[in-house]
Order: C-alpha cells, then structure tokens, then sequence
C-alpha cells in the first residue's frame, strides 16, 4: 500500500526545517532539503510502525486485520 503525505519545509539558516502534517511528531532538521526529506520518510514510517504495533498490543490476541481505503 501507498500513502501520501504533505511535507511543510522551509529554510531557516543553514537548515532546512519540516513537518509532515498529517502525522504529529513527525519532523526533521536537516543540512540540504534533500537530508530533510529522507528523515522526514524516515520519520514517518518509524511513527506508523509504532502506532501499528501500538494498536496490535492493545487488541491483545484474536483479532482481525482488515485494510481501509480513504
């Protein structure tokens, strides 16, 4: 499965600042925007990796996994 999301980047200095705003936590300080945009990937897959493994802990056991489209 593929999903979007929307980067918030902007330069400030030396850095390049971003948020992905569609994931709270979700954000990066880089030196290129290219640095910035990888971490931000990074960042986002590590926090819905979390969150998933989050959701499968609170289920506990006998549960079922059914994927949504939005």
């Amino acid at each position: 499965m593929k999903a979007e999301f929307t980067a918030i980047v902007k330069r400030d200095g030396d850095w390049w600042l971003g948020w992905v705003e569609e994931i709270p936590g979700a954000n990066a300080q880089e030196k290129t925007k290219e640095e910035l945009l990888l971490s931000l990937r990074e960042a986002v897959k590590d926090i819905l990796e979390l969150r998933c493994q989050e959701a499968r802990d609170q289920a506990e056991n006998d549960f079922e996994e059914i994927p949504i489209a939005i």
